[in-house]
């Protein structure tokens, strides 16, 4: 621990330090760390990780077993709990007489308070432990050279200062490193500064910046946390784990986390049951003081009645169901960053989707490459300069550059990359949606090759190659161009267009504004076939209430035959530029109305999740390439996949391991599954403690004893509480699982004034049989009436768990889980039972005659009759029960 401690003190961030790395020379810094341009050695790096710790920010406090275990005691249920322990240990053993003292409500108040705090403990670190194990499965990694081997892909974990590492388009910023080498580096910082705007990063500063200003201004500095959008870099990492400039803002947000809607629903109901219980305290004090005068008697049962409207597994059900939720979840193959997102994921009733990976196989293969003018391209001209494009590009090979680089390898032609070098490159970025090489034949002979998006590309020709001569590219030659790309569009293929410019007099540090005067020579055109399982699956996720929505920077054909091919409605597309031109008013409306979206931005994607979250929806996005970072972070629920980029799986709430909609949707099922047990448990407990408190009221106003002793009612409480540890193991019904489910706190208050006072009804039947055909109307006769509520009291609370489990007629149109179903009437069991047995009789409760049995199983049907009844009434009215 003190070493621990040391470490962190010695290799903490600090600002100097960052200045002084990048001020320094690089053979100052490389002579600093004891590296060199090929990487250190494998033992340095077993010396400095055992020095320096795993490259690891700390985004929240490590869990250890006992103050987890301390901290489960920490909710207001437990404290009420608490607080009535000490009240009956002051009343019952402090100021009661010598041979008097009664340590019973104690120990099972206690006992109640332990087993609480014992099985929350238990489900939260085996929570913790799945959580964990679950991240294992989800590694971002990185180039890195180490001296005496080859480059090698190694875990972002394993990183030590002095290692040299190589980064591309779509990597995280795996470190604080010094850049040593960059081509056309931009990188975005908005995740450490907010801004935006992707920044060039070069490995010589420039103008002063040093010593002065924000240390995330340095042009050589690329920081942990932030990701590349364009080009290439080398780096030597300088700083790691919570040492970096993002470890010290971790360390400004552990354990703060903003409350989700169901979080702050969770705590309106823990302080509304809290308020009903401190207004029943005193009310049931006082009732029961002043009609039967023994004010002591009366404070003891007042207390008893807390305990029983005290809801203590509350924390302990809600986090055994989301845990049990993620294990399940990754069972198929959906694994849960974060246990709260298990909500949303059911409450998602609009999904956006790009569609390459998700509609279609994501098995892209070369279809065509033709002339610019639709001639075949006999010489495979058009494919040679694909090929050199996409070979000697150093960022980031999208499908369509593996697509050329395998058809070139099948046609065995791979050694016509030996006759060229490359010169220079212009990376790829999504304004321009297109990127650029330069390269040298043998005799000195430059040119610059560009492929892109089509029309993108028009834009930049100034030639083009028809009927094989090199043409100035007049309108009818670029609209006889857009036909032949739109007609192979139609056809479902993507296509991009090639162009090339020839005899260059300049030799190096080519840019964007060297991409002009291009002759177009060609087309390569691409198919993507939609999966098999696409159409199942978006009808599926129709039927359970999700709207699917395309979001792509595709070609509109294209999007719009992918779309038709897999079930979704294409009356309604809009492209990018539509968009951008519609004011305020008509984007929310055609964004409600629209399924396919085509040619956006990435900020138009994040645009479109805001205007629908704005209109009430709850948005999932589905996306893994770095185009999608902002519109996952921007969604309600984030959903990425295991081989997507890095930066898209950091900013994902859910990975899946397998690119497919058949698997989100078993995700979706599994999140509404949890979040229907956690509201079963709510509305029971709620409804059921608002009908007791009718139940006292109106046993403590008229009657010349007690309903039932304080210890009675404890025991009644914690063999309840018992019956409900099994509600994680509950199944639901299919008609729930096909809407998405959120959070609705004024359906809570509204199910507990019409539910809640129907077990009130019969406790005062109950009351009434009791009093009037079994004689129990006198001091003498207590014990047989306590007995007989204490029955009716368990078994009416705990059958009401069937009855509003389900919107049907419980044990004939719906069952529960034979979990749920053993431990219900196992209780049940018990509490008939307790009456006749010794314990019985050592707590006040005794015997009932069989004639009473009847009696109970008349008054148990009738409540479970009226409460279908109402039940039936409650669904027509408010279409809606859990």
């Amino acid at each position: 621990m003190w070493k621990d401690k040391k470490r962190k003190t010695q290799f903490a961030f600090n600002a100097e330090k960052v200045f002084l790395a990048a001020a320094q020379p690089l053979d100052a810094v490389f002579s600093y760390f004891q590296t060199t341009p090929s990487g250190i050695s494998v033992e340095e790096v077993e010396e400095r990780q055992s020095l320096y710790g795993k490259n690891e920010v700390e985004h929240e406090k490590k869990k250890n077993p006992v103050s987890t275990f301390i901290k489960t005691f920490i909710n207001p249920f437990i404290g009420v709990l608490t607080i009535l322990v000490i009240i009956s240990f002051v009343l019952d053993v402090l100021l009661a007489d010598p041979g008097e003292q009664d340590w019973t409500a104690i120990i099972i108040i206690s006992v109640m308070v332990v087993c609480s705090a014992i099985l929350r403990f238990r489900q939260e670190w085996k929570a913790n432990m799945s959580s964990e194990a679950l991240l294992k499965m989800v590694t971002n990694t990185c180039y890195v050279k180490r001296a005496g081997s080859h480059d090698e892909e190694i875990s972002i974990a394993e990183l030590v200062p002095g290692d040299i590492v190589m980064i591309a388009a779509g990597d995280m910023i795996p470190a604080d490193i010094r850049i040593v080498e960059a081509k056309d580096l931009f990188v975005s910082q908005s995740s450490l500064t907010g801004e935006s705007d992707p920044i060039e990063k070069c490995p010589v500063p420039k103008g002063e910046k040093y010593s002065k200003g924000s240390v995330v201004e340095l042009d050589n500095i690329c920081f942990m946390g932030s990701n590349v959008v364009s080009g290439s870099a080398t780096g030597i990492v300088f700083a790691t784990g919570n040492n970096t400039y993002l470890g010290t803002i971790a360390k400004g947000i552990i354990g703060h986390r903003a409350a989700t809607a169901f979080d702050k629903g969770i705590s309106k109901v823990s302080f509304l049951l809290i308020r009903f219980m401190l207004v029943m305290i005193p009310f049931v004090f006082l009732v029961n003081g002043l009609t039967k005068g023994d004010w002591l008697e009366a404070f003891i049962f007042a207390v008893s009645v807390a305990v029983g409207l005290t809801p203590e597994m509350l924390p302990m059900i809600v986090t055994a169901n989301l845990s049990k939720g993620a294990v399940a979840m990754s069972k198929k193959k959906t694994i849960v960053k974060d246990l709260n997102a298990i909500q949303n994921f059911g409450a998602m009733n609009i999904l956006c989707t790009d569609k390459t990976g998700t509609l279609t196989c994501d098995q892209i293969v070369l279809e065509k490459y033709i002339n610019a003018d639709g001639s075949s391209d006999n010489d495979k001209r058009i494919l040679r300069h694909a090929y050199f494009n996409s070979f000697f590009q150093t960022g980031l090979k999208n499908l369509m550059d593996k697509a050329i680089l395998s058809h070139v390898k099948d046609l065995d032609l791979e050694h016509l990359k030996d006759n060229y070098k490359k010169v220079d490159e212009i990376p790829f970025d999504f304004t321009r949606r297109r990127m650029s090489v330069v390269v040298e034949d043998k005799q000195g002979k430059r040119q610059i090759i560009t492929k892109g998006a089509v029309e993108e590309m028009l834009e930049i020709c100034s030639y083009a190659e028809f009927e094989g001569k090199v043409q100035p590219f007049k309108p009818e030659l670029k609209q006889k161009a857009k036909e032949i790309s739109e007609q192979m569009n139609k056809q479902g293929m993507r296509v991009i267009a090639v162009a090339q410019k020839s005899y260059l007099d300049k030799e190096c540090n080519f840019c964007v504004k060297d991409e002009n005067e291009m002759v177009l020579i060609g087309y390569l055109a691409f198919l993507d076939p939609p999966k098999q399982s696409a159409a199942s699956a978006i009808r599926q996720l129709h039927e359970h209430g999700i709207e699917v929505k395309i979001l792509s920077g595709d070609n509109d054909a294209v999007v719009r035959t992918i779309a038709r091919q897999v079930g979704i409605e294409t009356g309604n597309a809009l492209t990018g530029p539509e968009l951008a031109a519609m004011s305020s008013e008509e984007q929310h409306k055609a964004v409600r109305e629209t399924t396919v979206f085509s040619k956006l931005t990435p900020i138009q994607k994040t645009q479109i999740i805001s205007i629908l979250q704005d209109q009430q929806n709850t948005v999932g996005f589905l996306g893994d390439g770095i185009n999608d970072a902002s519109a996952l972070r921007q969604s309600d629920i984030g959903i990425s996949v295991d081989s997507a980029v890095d930066i898209a799986k950091e900013s994902a709430d859910i990975i899946l391991l397998e690119k497919d909609l058949m698997v989100l949707e078993d995700g979706v099922l599994e999140g509404r599954k949890t979040f229907g047990n956690i509201t079963k448990y709510i509305k029971m407990t709620a409804s059921s403690n608002f009908g007791n408190m009718f139940s006292v009221m109106a046993a403590s106003a008229f009657l010349p004893f007690l309903p039932m002793l304080p210890i009675h009612l404890l025991i009644q409480n914690l063999l309840y509480d018992i019956s409900q540890t099994t509600i994680p193991f509950d199944r639901m019904d299919a008609e729930y699982l096909r809407k998405p489910r959120k959070w609705d706190a004024s359906d809570l208050s509204r199910f507990m004034i019409f539910i809640g006072p129907i077990s009130s009804v019969f406790d005062i039947v109950t009351y009434l049989v009791m009093w009037y055909v079994f004689d129990c109307n006198s001091l003498a006769h207590q014990t047989l009436f306590q007995s007989g509520w204490f029955i009716e009291g368990l078994l009416s609370q705990t059958l009401i768990v069937h009855m509003i489990r389900t919107r049907k007629i419980p044990f004939i149109q719906s069952c529960a889980s034979w979990q749920v179903t053993g431990l219900t009437f196992l209780i049940m069991a018990i509490g008939i039972i307790i009456p006749f047995t010794p314990f019985g009789s050592s707590i006040g409760l005794g015997a009932l005659p069989l004639s009473y049995f009847p009696w109970l199983f008349g008054i148990l049907l009738s409540y479970c009759i009226l409460t279908q009844l109402v039940k039936n009434w409650y669904i027509r009215r408010f279409v809606k029960w859990l």
